[in-house]
Formats: C-alpha cells, sequence, structure tokens
C-alpha cells in the first residue's frame, strides 16, 4: 500500500468512525466526500442514471458523476484534503 492509499484509508476511516463534536456535515458535505471516495475506489461512473423520484440515490450518483474524469490519485487527494477540511470544520475526533 502506497502513502498515499494508506493517508486514504486512514481518512475514510476518520469520517466512518469519528465523531463530530461541532454539529454535523451538511447533505453538501456528505455528498463532496461520497463522490470523491467512490471515484478513488471504482473509478469513473458507468451506471445509469437512478429515476428522479429516487432522491437519495439520484444525489450519490450525481456526486460521483461529477468527479468522472479524475484519476485515482487525485481524487484520493482531494478526498484527504475535504477530510481534512471537514475535521477542523466540525471537530472530527477519532474513534
Amino acid at each position: 500500500m502506497s502513502d498515499l492509499e494508506a493517508k486514504f484509508e486512514a481518512a475514510a476511516n476518520l469520517i466512518a468512525k469519528g465523531t463530530p463534536t461541532k454539529g454535523s456535515a451538511s447533505t453538501d458535505d456528505k455528498l463532496k466526500l461520497y463522490g470523491l471516495y467512490k471515484q478513488a475506489k471504482e473509478g469513473d461512473n458507468t451506471t445509469s442514471q437512478p429515476w428522479s423520484v429516487q432522491w437519495e440515490t439520484k444525489a450519490k450518483w450525481e456526486a460521483w458523476e461529477k468527479c468522472k474524469g479524475k484519476s485515482k490519485e487525485t481524487a484520493m487527494t482531494e478526498y484527504i484534503a475535504e477530510v481534512e477540511a471537514q475535521t477542523e470544520k466540525f471537530g472530527i475526533t477519532p474513534p
């Protein structure tokens, strides 16, 4: 595992298991992380667009679609930076 991948996994673990102490992230904050995570893990979104009535699924699909074309490394780097920003903003503490 590369240093970047190790930092990415640590950031993902912090988001999954950490505890915010200054409020909670907005849906937009969560979707930004979701899109970058999916891009880093799976690459470009090739799934078909969900129906509009599936609002949660569609929001996630759109977040991932916004990251289309980014390399795995770029998505990981941006994810780590966003986690750092949200950690500071929401006071996320490690598990």
